[in-house]
């Protein structure tokens, strides 16, 4: 509201996390209703604090992540929870939406339209992140799915959080 653009003030980081959540109503065409959503909740620790409610749990939405940073002029990303994910077979990312029938890449501004997501499919890192201290350690698997978040979105992940202690954070170049 200062009519200075973010990037006017130097680095603009956008933290998110490897996957989606949220907390009330509204649409979230990633959420899942299945045994995938309830273990990203139970993995990611995702109830409410004070009430314990179960949050919503969802792939990462791509389309959503890419216009949170457009619209905020972020030049780094910093990646929370990617160790969640370590027990799964397949991981998907919303690259797109299908509204209304018809393909498209942005967000729709009609939140009461018909939404399904379009997913990119990557092979799971099935291994314990939590352990690694250095970025050439970190699975293939996942680095692709890093490289590929990077590639959508314009914007280099720099920072990745590989579980709850401090010391369990990765810094990258």
């Amino acid at each position: 509201g200062l009519g200075v653009a973010p990037g006017a003030v130097g680095h603009v980081y956008g933290i998110f996390k490897a996957y989606c959540t949220r907390v009330g109503s509204g649409p979230f065409p990633t959420e899942l209703f299945d045994e995938t959503g309830d273990e990203l909740r139970r993995q990611g620790h995702e109830f409410g604090a004070t009430t314990g409610r179960p949050r919503r749990t969802g792939w990462l939405d791509l389309v959503a992540l890419k216009y949170a940073v457009m619209l905020s002029g972020v030049t780094e990303l910093i990646m929370m929870k990617a160790d969640v994910m370590d027990t799964f077979g397949t991981i998907k990312a919303a690259v797109g939406y299908i509204v209304d029938g018809k393909r498209q890449d942005r967000v729709p501004y009609d939140t009461y339209a018909e939404i399904t997501p379009v997913y990119k499919e990557f092979k799971g890192w099935k291994t314990d992140l939590s352990g690694i201290k250095d970025e050439k350690d970190l699975p293939s698997e996942f680095k692709e799915y890093i490289s590929f978040i990077e590639q959508e979105t314009g914007v280099p992940v720099t920072v990745i959080s590989l579980g709850p202690d401090r010391a369990e954070t990765i810094f990258r170049k």
